[in-house]
């Protein structure tokens, strides 16, 4: 289960990171209004997965798998440019969560 609540917190945070976007620092109101729900919820099921998971590990799949989905994000809705070198760093960081949470000791595999 922390997994899942892990998860929901990774995608809430890539729902207000987008919105943040579209806000344009807050002078539109429906994003601003969904990045404080998409940051609110995200911290609550954060939180949520601090309950068996080591804060150091929850953190870092929560922070590298949330800048590869904003990545993708920003290239697909804003038209944002990923270079080579920038998906060459995005294929790094999901080999690093992949061994971190499907090899390293450091993370429990059972609910």
């Amino acid at each position: 289960m922390h997994w899942l609540f892990l998860t929901i917190a990774i995608v809430s945070e890539v729902i207000g990171t987008s919105a943040l976007k579209a806000s344009d620092g807050f002078t539109r109101l429906a994003p601003s209004l969904i990045v404080i729900a998409g940051y609110g919820t995200a911290f609550y099921f954060l939180a949520l997965s601090l309950r068996v998971l080591p804060v150091g590990i929850a953190y870092a799949v929560w922070a590298s798998v949330g800048m590869v989905l904003i990545a993708l994000v920003g290239w697909v809705m804003f038209s944002e440019r990923l270079d080579a070198w920038g998906m060459a760093g995005i294929v790094l960081i999901v080999i690093g969560v992949v061994l971190l949470t499907g090899v390293s000791g450091a993370v429990p595999h059972r609910d």
